[in-house]
């Protein structure tokens, strides 16, 4: 079966790939093996110096980068700039910090010498998801890469442009052949590259099912993994909050990127007191956005990446309406070619509708109420999933202190959940275990080795 790119503006085949067999996946993963041992070799200084092409050539191709992205998931064009410029960003973060990240730490036991040195494990296996086809894959990337170690990218069915891409940036940026390399194959296949031997460690990005058979199976080869999974983060919204800022940030914050996205927020959690304001500023500001052709620089809402995708969403908006929501804005596709789908806001909801408990992986989200902060953290933690937490108010040192009692990876005060290299980025509960970005993304996969000398 063929591995293709149709464009969800259209509905349109744009090109087809035929899927690597076993012969080539074993080719790649020899590559890899081969590359990084060489690569491994190098001091950390020397693999900061190679990797700083990446930015070089991510930044000299951003315009031909950013029409693949959006012609294969349908980001807006401006939003899939953004996308190229973060990824250069990332490289940059790590170039500047990374040797510092990876530095020996001492450790003072009355010896010549003790302490901990962070070396390689190998060649690391990336399952990566659509939504950023180029961030997800390079922010996993670029610290394994700068820590000694190589990459094989089994990327998302749908944007096999975008995986062959990354493999030939790697190329052009000057790092060693096949030191990253790509494999196109459907999702089942990627199980035996887990049990393989070339393969030391799993990071997967993706759902909640997928991750779960992921993990399970990198715990069976006994191979380290990290799984950033979904998430229905809460927005919380005090008393006190300027309701204006954060309705203006609950629309962008909910229809960013096609609202295809797992920090996104999905559950706006209001007090009673500034409920109904609330809802009428959201209302006002999602029907502000400019919804439509992901081309125009000027849309700020384009298709959801496939029409099954669409219909799923579409599915859960309907379910939680007959669960006693009420629709209040959006939720109808519009007709014509291409999976696009409104922003839609759906308000007096409760634990136990679909909009609540699920989540909601497109343009769609879900208010509801609570009378002070107590009841406001019982609702946030009424979630299986534990990824990000927002939190409005006028008192931002009380914010804080309300988040941490958030069951999340990630608290935001006065601003919308979002990655950044500088800080690390991950989950609790069913949202995946292990951080990316930062230090402690760097740390995942290398070996803390002891060393002690009397």
């Amino acid at each position: 079966m063929a591995i293709a790119t149709v464009n969800p503006a259209t509905g349109e085949l744009v090109e087809s790939y035929e899927p690597y067999d076993e012969s080539r996946c074993n080719a790649v993963l020899d590559a890899a093996a081969r590359a990084q041992r060489g690569w491994a070799a190098h001091d950390v200084g020397a693999r900061a110096e190679q990797l700083q092409g990446l930015a070089k050539e991510l930044r000299a191709r951003q315009d031909e980068f950013a029409a693949l992205i959006t012609l294969e998931m349908g980001k807006p064009i401006s939003q899939a700039l953004a996308e190229v410029e973060k990824c250069a960003a990332c490289v940059d973060h790590y170039v500047e910090c990374g040797e510092v990240y990876l530095r020996p730490t001492t450790i003072d036991m009355g010896v010549r010498y003790s302490g901990v040195r962070y070396l390689p494990l190998g060649v690391v296996l990336g399952v990566m998801p659509w939504n950023y086809p180029f961030w997800q894959a390079l922010r996993f990337a670029i610290p394994t890469l700068l820590a000694g170690n190589g990459v094989v990218l089994k990327h998302a069915s749908n944007v096999p442009g975008s995986a062959l891409a990354l493999e030939q940036l790697a190329l052009a940026a000057g790092l060693p052949e096949g030191l990253f390399g790509t494999v196109l194959v459907e999702g089942g296949a990627v199980i035996p590259l887990i049990h393989d031997d070339r393969i030391s460690a799993v990071s997967l990005t993706g759902s909640e099912s997928v991750g779960r058979r992921i993990g399970a199976e990198a715990g069976a080869a006994l191979k380290p993994a990290v799984l950033e999974l979904g998430g229905s983060d809460p927005f919380i919204v005090l008393a006190d909050a300027d309701v204006a800022a954060a309705a203006q940030a609950a629309a962008t914050a909910r229809t960013l990127n096609n609202g295809q996205s797992c920090i996104a927020a999905k559950r706006f959690l209001v007090d009673g007191s500034v409920y109904a304001d609330f809802i009428d500023a959201t209302r006002a500001a999602l029907a502000g956005l400019k919804f439509g052709d992901p081309t125009d620089p000027e849309t700020q809402l384009g298709p959801m990446a496939r029409c099954d995708l669409r219909d799923e969403l579409h599915g859960q908006v309907v379910d939680t309406v007959a669960g006693g929501a009420r629709l209040v804005s959006g939720g109808a596709p519009p007709s014509g070619p291409g999976a696009f789908y409104p922003a839609t806001l759906l308000v007096d909801t409760s634990p136990g509708m679909v909009g609540f408990d699920e989540e909601l992986f497109g343009p769609a989200g879900v208010v509801a109420r609570a009378d002070g902060e107590d009841a406001l953290v019982e609702l946030a933690n009424r979630s299986r999933y534990g990824l990000g937490s927002s939190v409005w108010s006028a008192d931002p040192q009380r914010a804080l202190q309300l988040g941490e009692r958030i069951q999340s990876g990630m608290v935001f005060v006065n601003d919308f959940v979002r990655s950044d290299p500088r800080i690390p980025f991950g989950g609790v509960k069913a949202s995946g275990y292990g951080r990316e970005l930062g230090r402690h993304g760097i740390h995942e996969f290398v070996n803390a080795q002891t060393v002690y000398a009397r």
